[in-house]
């Protein structure tokens, strides 16, 4: 497990952090302290530490000196008069499930004034000096993306900024019992069952959204034991309606037991019932009572804002999307991932319509992106450079096509260094690429 450290300034009631680039591949749009990874060079450096620094190792300080000289241009073992103390203030560990685990150190570094930090550009988009319960009442309102150590770290700068005691910043959940929740954006609950999605994601998504009416998107738990530990979190909350994006497997596996528990309705397009009972049986759903959701309707509210229905096919035909009116996040199901990729495949997939679902949330340019497989995102970057991936890919083709090559031999040239496993997902995406150029040919 390698280390990080992340550093959090104070001067007074005033706390900095750092709004990171939407193109960044590490926590894009999110709010954060500035730091980063501990080196190995660090771990041999002979740098001193000064006396203010306290009982801080030699190779914290020269991780911690190097990440604020290269982020915020400020210089640790020049500016030692500016700085009244430096506390470690906590630790967070990766949760199990991430297969990129860190050891980040935080540490708090009191300031006798405010700095005003020259920040990297290609790191940050903003930077700030607020108080803390400013940046947590922004967190509140759905205006800031935050992982959940940054989240507690907050709360507990609101409560008192110059708080002694050493955090124990790790998720706080119970693997033997429960899935993971995060809330990276408030008001949307972010569960994380495995699933029988396909590599390299190994789970798919499941929200909990809704001031009143409370909605659960997309339960898909693998097994009875993954679904017993969302079923155990899930109990300290209440759910109103199931809502399903899409008919693909890995997005309803035991969504029936579930709304079945709680005695709800089942939400989704009239497209995915009908593709859900051609591949499962025309019993699926039992004696659930379903409602069907289409473009424009309205879902339930999340924060005083009415969440609303978009049609995003491309994926599957029958594929749903959420967004709130403010448009401070959007959920957009498959059409992108931030874990692997998405296939396009007859016959519910097309890639034209996929074309046009992407340009259309761009358009409208949301403060974050949901996706259903990884983390959400911030801006719309990641459509974007989706977008602009797969048109590359539609101009190799026709480019081979042209050269001569066969249909056939598309799949090895253009992805020659395939996964095995992977290579019915690839030929489905060609074959949709081609369906698209011969229609507009």
């Amino acid at each position: 497990m390698r280390e990080s450290i992340s550093a959090i300034f104070t001067s007074g009631e005033k706390v900095f952090s750092i709004r990171r680039q939407n193109y960044l591949k590490a926590f894009p749009g999110y709010t954060a302290f500035p730091g980063g990874k501990v080196d190995k060079e660090d771990h041999t450096s002979e740098i001193e530490v000064p006396s203010v620094f306290g009982e801080l190792p030699n190779y914290l300080y020269s991780a911690l000196s190097r990440e604020m000289k290269e982020e915020l241009n400020f210089d640790l073992c020049g500016s030692t008069d500016s700085i009244i103390s430096i506390k470690d203030v906590g630790i967070a560990i990766t949760p199990e499930f991430n297969p990129y685990r860190f050891k980040t150190h935080f540490l708090r570094i009191e300031l006798k004034s405010p700095i005003d930090f020259e920040v990297d550009s290609g790191e940050a988009m903003s930077s700030s000096w607020e108080n803390a319960d400013d940046i947590l009442d922004s967190y509140r309102r759905g205006e800031i993306l935050a992982v959940p150590p940054t989240v507690k770290l907050f709360e507990n700068l609101a409560k008192d900024i110059n708080f002694s005691e050493v955090l124990d910043l790790s998720l706080d959940y119970d693997p033997e019992t429960e899935v993971p929740m995060i809330e990276s954006i408030y008001g949307v609950k972010q569960f994380l069952p495995l699933s029988h999605t396909f590599p390299p994601a190994n789970r798919t998504n499941c929200f909990l959204i809704g001031d009143d009416h409370c909605v659960l998107i997309d339960p898909s738990p693998r097994d009875e034991e993954e679904l017993s530990k969302l079923l155990n979190y899930l109990s300290k909350y209440k759910v109103d309606e199931v809502f399903l994006t899409h008919h693909h497997p890995d997005h309803h596996e035991h969504a029936v037991e579930i709304a079945t528990k709680y005695n709800v309705s089942i939400g989704l397009s009239k497209d995915t019932h009908q593709r859900i009972l051609k591949r499962h049986g025309a019993d699926y759903f039992k004696s659930i009572d379903l409602k069907y959701y289409k473009e424009g309707d309205t879902l339930t509210t999340s924060l005083g804002s009415s969440v609303n229905i978009y049609e995003v096919p491309g994926h599957d035909e029958g594929q749903l999307a959420l967004a709130p009116d403010n448009l401070n996040w959007f959920l957009v199901g498959d059409l992108i991932q931030t874990v692997g990729t998405v296939v396009i495949g007859a016959p519910e997939g097309d890639m034209k319509k996929y074309y046009q679902s992407l340009e259309r949330v761009i358009q409208l340019s949301p403060k974050f992106i949901i996706p259903s497989h990884g983390i959400s995102i911030g801006g719309v970057y990641k459509l974007e450079a989706t977008l602009k991936h797969r048109k590359m890919r539609e101009e190799k083709i026709i480019e081979l096509l042209s050269l001569g090559h066969a249909e056939d031999e598309l799949l090895d040239i253009i992805y020659s260094e395939l996964n095995p496993s992977l290579r019915t997902y690839a030929i489905k995406t060609i074959k949709a690429h081609l369906t698209k150029i011969k229609s507009e040919s």
